[in-house]
């Protein structure tokens, strides 16, 4: 396989068939759909269109992406979109991430429960930040999440995390007064810590009772309550990594950083080195290294890669980005227009919708020119080709 270009896609259409034949029975439908999604993503498969410029002769075949949310090549205009419907959300003050990681015990049951437990995972997190911000010793506040899931690291390998932004501050119990947190400090880390390791074994613990999760393999055995009991013990002692990095720029630095997080996957396509049928090799950052270069090329066996990409391939329905406090849902639009009126920021000016969508195509690569579709086909087809011109009539001597 060529050096230039690499893309997942290629790695799938050519060794996904043998991997799935060799994994037959032990891969998901879920599995097996992203795989197909991404094998036939902006290809004749799906469809596509024909595009024209207005100033030249030029032409463009586009095929229709997959749209799939663990396709590198589709989280372009799904992050755009999602931008911009937050954008109004965001508030002149500052800003946190905050990162919340399951020990790698839990990643073990987390595993073979990818629902149950990363749902948990999600809860638990939001209810530690919510609980600590609320406490008028701490910062006696409602305050508002926006939480996103990642199970992967860069080695590809499960490793279950949450990052959370947070505004530096909320509404006061009685919702007269905004209540900034001090400068550049947010919350005490070993409190979120503490706090998040025991709202998560109680909650793991409920689950097992509800009969919600399920073991395999060496795990077999955490079906007996004493058991489940006995493995969770250790962990109750164990400092569970909670990580607060430094506060954001403003809002517009916050805004940036979110894109680059809501809608990644767990590889990008521009990571990709080299790919055979033997061995997949990629780029990836080694974050146990302090001091020194942490940029690495990592080599798997190709099997092991397809299979490693695939192990981050959420639970079909569940959302990996989600929103709490303040910014919830059911309560987000009331919350948000009161912080602004205490915080003296004038209401989001709400423009019409415009009659056309905007048009994201590049222009012309030939002049510059715009380029409008023309023409569109449907899927497995190609589109007509362009009318060629008719020769002249030839004239016979007399």
């Amino acid at each position: 396989m060529s050096k230039h270009a690499l893309e997942i896609a290629d790695i799938f259409r050519a060794y996904g068939p043998a991997w799935r034949q060799a994994n037959a029975g032990h891969v998901s439908l879920g599995q097996l759909k992203v795989m197909s999604s991404i094998e036939a993503c902006r290809t004749e498969a799906l469809g596509g269109h024909v595009a024209a410029c207005t100033k030249c002769e030029h032409r463009h075949i586009a095929y229709n992406s997959c749209k799939n949310r663990h396709c590198p090549k589709c989280q372009g205009p799904a992050a755009r979109d999602w931008m911009a419907a937050r954008a109004e959300d965001l508030l002149p003050v500052e800003y946190f991430h905050l990162v919340f990681t399951l020990p790698a015990e839990i990643a073990r049951i987390a595993y073979w429960n990818k629902k149950a437990v990363y749902g948990l995972l999600f809860r638990a997190s939001a209810k530690t930040v919510a609980t600590i911000a609320a406490d008028p010793k701490r910062l006696g506040a409602k305050v508002g999440m926006t939480s996103v899931l990642h199970t992967w690291g860069s080695a590809l390998l499960h490793h279950p995390h949450v990052h959370m932004i947070v505004p530096g501050g909320g509404l006061s119990k009685d919702g007269n007064r905004w209540v900034a947190c001090k400068p550049g400090f947010f919350l005490h880390v070993r409190v979120l810590s503490r706090l998040f390791r025991r709202l998560f074994i109680e909650g793991l613990l409920a689950l097992h009772c509800e009969g919600e999760l399920n073991f395999f393999g060496d795990l077999a055995g955490l079906l007996e309550p004493q058991a489940f009991a006995a493995y969770l013990a250790p962990l109750r002692n164990k400092e569970w990594v909670v990580y607060a990095k430094p506060p954001f720029g403003g809002p517009k630095a916050v805004l940036a950083y979110l894109s680059r997080y809501t809608h990644r996957v767990a590889i990008s396509n521009s990571r990709i080195v080299s790919a055979d049928a033997n061995t997949v090799a990629f780029r990836w950052k080694d974050y146990r290294i302090k001091n020194g270069e942490r940029q690495k090329v990592l080599r798997l066996a190709t099997p092991e890669f397809i299979r490693r990409f695939l192990i981050h391939v959420l639970p079909r329905g569940f959302h990996r980005i989600r929103h709490y406090g303040l910014l919830a849902s059911s309560s987000h639009k009331e919350a948000m227009a009161l912080a602004r009126r205490l915080l003296g920021v004038a209401a989001p000016i709400e423009e019409p919708e415009p009659d056309d969508l905007p048009d994201h195509r590049p222009p012309c690569p030939c002049c510059g020119g715009h380029m409008t579709i023309v023409e569109t086909f449907v899927r497995w087809h190609q589109p007509r080709a362009p009318p060629q011109p008719v020769p002249p009539a030839r004239r016979h001597a007399p």
